[in-house]
């Protein structure tokens, strides 16, 4: 995902030199053809975020569109003041990318472990947030937030996600993609954990229920019109993210469905409950681990329905 990321940027930048790219000393191996290709156009502002969000929001200010990146809550958590006053306030051009979301960097312990960040962007003011949840979806992404005005958050995957499209019409900030069409309940999917998610429908499948399933590569705005449809349509609808539920998507989705009058789906949230990670491994490992796996999410629906 980061890679088809950083190739679209690439396109991007060379026809547009207003794009900048600022890093925290951080993924030079993916940012090379980035900064081989646009070297006016790179800056790295070294394993300082603070300052690195400062430098973009200057550049914003002086009409320049600034991708910042780093991993994991690098360049969200560590320098949530400096997003909040310097770029959000302002509505500046800014476009903050984490990549690794979730447990992506599950074996550098918790401080790598990107689980409250959605929820923590999505609070704060004039900031778009978005999950894509596969390459095409990020490359959607990408072209899209570069013309966006204002303040954007991008949540990557590391790399190795399993594609689900082969093309997108008509991509839209603020429209859920609809995967597959069911009958009774609707699942719900942001950001890489998709893979699991689609490998949990097929066990549902066999099991005799037939789901419908959206990904929403946007969660700040989110698409209500998908949200209602489905809560009159449906019985229940489960949420699924990499990410704490208090704040995260799921609580996106709860926060329309409460919108919805008289009878609607009941919503089971599926992601942390509440709880840091105090185990370290893989993201694999870690996925089994918190209930987040394809076997976990197959299981929690079944014993629902």
């Amino acid at each position: 995902m980061r890679n088809a990321f950083v190739k679209t940027l690439v396109e991007l930048a060379k026809n547009n030199k207003n794009i900048e790219v600022v890093t925290g000393d951080l993924g030079f191996g993916v940012l090379k053809p980035f900064w081989e290709q646009c070297p006016d156009q790179f800056t790295n502002a070294g394993i300082a975020e603070q300052n690195m969000t400062g430098i973009a929001a200057g550049m914003a200010l002086s009409g320049k569109t600034v991708f910042t990146y780093s991993i994991g809550n690098f360049p969200t958590l560590r320098c949530l003041e400096q997003i909040r006053n310097d770029c959000a306030y302002h509505n500046a051009n800014v476009k903050i990318v984490c990549v690794g979301g979730g447990f992506a960097y599950g074996s550098l312990g918790m401080s790598h472990q990107a689980t409250e960040d959605l929820a923590v962007l999505r609070a704060l003011p004039n900031v778009a947030v978005f999950a894509p949840g596969d390459l095409v979806e990020a490359e959607e992404v990408t072209k899209a937030i570069v013309n966006y005005p204002g303040t954007c958050y991008l949540r990557l995957g590391r790399g190795g996600e399993k594609r689900i499209h082969s093309k997108i019409e008509n991509f839209q900030i603020g429209k859920a993609i609809k995967i597959k069409d069911g009958v009774d309940i609707a699942i719900f999917s942001s950001g890489a954990i998709f893979d699991e998610v689609i490998a949990a429908y097929e066990k549902l499948i066999d099991n005799g229920l037939n789901p419908i399933v959206y990904t929403f590569p946007t969660i700040k705005p989110i698409d209500s019109d998908v949200i209602f449809k489905c809560a009159k349509k449906c019985k229940h609808i489960f949420t699924i993210e990499e990410h704490n539920v208090i704040g995260g998507f799921g609580s996106a989705v709860a926060e329309e469905l409460c919108k919805v009058d008289g009878d609607k789906a009941i919503l089971h949230m599926i992601g942390l409950h509440d709880e840091y990670s105090i185990k370290v491994g893989s993201q694999k490992y870690l996925r089994k681990e918190y209930f987040i796996d394809a076997e976990s999410i197959s299981k929690e629906i079944l014993k629902v329905i």
